[in-house]
């Protein structure tokens, strides 16, 4: 599945009066149209508006700015392109006049040497660190083009708009974030605790609602209710069953209900749920299959109330718009230094498996019977390329930290239980031991995607959290 929410970027067109006013004119044109063939929609001054719809004195900025503003719920993110040395001022002034808090991008065309004089020299190649030199000064965080200058209609560019609509989309998507905690964090799994506070200061809230409530509404469900009915056939519907015993696929059903009203009714995007071993002791059901169902519908989902993986799921989930799961690094894999087993219990979507099905969890059976532990997502995860995220709050410091990187989920053989893959990532022992230097979770966020270089710069660049980028 796909992120199916279509961009709109702002656009600033850069000019400068002694340099040739064509290629302003020109590249309005050229960035409109490539914007157009990608399905973005774009928001810019109109010639009518602006001398050629470009910006170059203060009043012009003024004029994109007002735009700007007024279109700012649908703004993701502006690009600026400079089709010559362009006006570093105006541009800097349209930024902040408008104050969107969105990604910006600089894009520089590039000079033909066989076009070097006074007529179509562009002189962007240095008019992008003018711009880029007032940006800074300004406190406006921006991004940049792979290259230095690049031309708008070929493949690179096409390739940094992709990754500049992922970085967009996260942006977006992080803005008044509110994030479920579904039950308490397990008493023996220190290794999620994280900071509310340091959380709400990057403008992320967490919304709590303890597992008593969550059992007394289920309580107060009728087998026979409509929602209960629909969501039974959802589960039936998502993945086989066979084997699974009726009462328990009501139940799975009827906490799925709660899930959802309680989700939809506080606002909240995501969630992290307790399940070790409360779920299974007072209600007789592993939550997997409802929370698998959810991630699968890009409504991230991680256990062990593991908030921060949760949100690291969301942010690649952001990116790629495609699902995401939360898989512990969990066995070497032979002994191949380069390769790991990630496995969960399982609560993967199901966009992650070669085949699925319902079964009980192995694990917790042997504490609570196995009659208290169905609803797990089991089977092998499907070979593809992985971007995987791991984002904390890191109390001792004041701060949010993570790191991001890429690999691929092999065919290599494995025989074991619950949700599971093989995983290849260069330089592994190296992420390893940053891991454990740096004292992150054992938890780690995958996706089949190539998003990391995108989850870092949204990061790193417009949240300030400082990220490691395992390349």
């Amino acid at each position: 599945m796909a992120n199916d929410k279509k961009m709109t970027m702002g656009v600033i067109v850069g000019n400068r009066g002694f340099f040739p006013d064509h290629l302003a004119k020109t590249g309005r044109e050229e960035v409109l149209a490539v914007l157009g063939k990608a399905g973005i929609s774009a928001i810019a001054l109109s010639p009518e508006e602006s001398k050629y719809g470009a910006v170059e004195t203060h009043e012009e900025a003024k004029r994109c700015a007002a735009l700007f503003k007024k279109h700012e719920k649908e703004i993701d993110g502006v690009i600026v392109t400079l089709p010559n040395f362009g006006d570093e001022r105006a541009i800097a002034d349209t930024l902040r006049l408008a104050r969107l808090n969105v990604p910006v991008l600089v894009q520089a065309t590039p000079d033909s040497a066989a076009k070097m004089t006074i007529t179509h020299r562009r002189d962007s190649f240095c008019g992008k660190m003018s711009a880029c030199n007032n940006l800074k000064q300004y406190g406006i965080p921006y991004s940049l083009t792979a290259l230095h200058t690049v031309a708008l209609d070929s493949p690179e560019f096409a390739a940094d708009l992709a990754k500049f609509s992922a970085v967009c989309r996260i942006v977006r998507g992080l803005t008044n974030l509110r994030i479920g905690a579904i039950g308490a964090r397990p008493a023996a799994f220190n290794t999620v605790r994280y900071s509310e506070k340091l959380l709400e200061a990057s403008g992320i809230s967490v919304e709590t609602l303890d597992l008593s409530e969550v059992l007394g509404r289920i309580g107060r469900l009728k087998d026979s209710d409509d929602l209960v009915v629909a969501k039974l056939a959802a589960i039936r519907k998502y993945m086989s069953t066979a084997g699974v015993p009726e009462p328990a696929l009501v139940k799975m059903a009827k906490l799925g209900v709660v899930t959802e009203q309680w989700m939809k009714s506080a606002d909240v995007a995501v969630s992290a749920v307790q399940c070790w071993t409360s779920l299974e002791e007072n209600l007789g059901i592993v939550p997997c299959t409802i929370m698998s169902m959810m991630s699968d519908n890009l409504l991230s989902s991680a256990c062990e109330v593991d908030v921060c993986g949760t949100l690291s799921m969301h942010m690649l989930a952001l990116a790629s718009g495609t699902p995401s799961a939360l898989l512990d690094w969990n066995n070497n894999y032979g002994s191949d230094p380069d390769k790991a087993v990630c496995f969960h219990c399982s609560n993967l979507p199901k966009h992650f498996f070669r085949e699925v099905r319902m079964d009980f969890q192995e694990i917790i059976a042997g504490t609570v019977g196995k009659e208290n532990t169905f609803g797990t997502a089991v089977g092998k995860v499907k070979s593809g390329a992985m971007s995987f995220a791991r984002f904390s709050t890191v109390d001792r410091d004041g701060v949010i930290r993570g790191y991001v990187g890429e690999g691929k989920f092999t065919d290599d053989s494995l025989e074991t239980f619950g949700g599971a893959g093989v995983v290849h990532i260069p330089e592994m022992q190296k992420l390893l031991r940053y891991i454990c230097e740096n004292g992150y979770e054992h938890h780690v966020a995958a996706n089949f995607s190539t998003v990391s270089s995108a989850v870092q710069e949204a990061a790193q660049t417009y949240l300030g959290w400082q990220t490691y980028h395992h390349a």
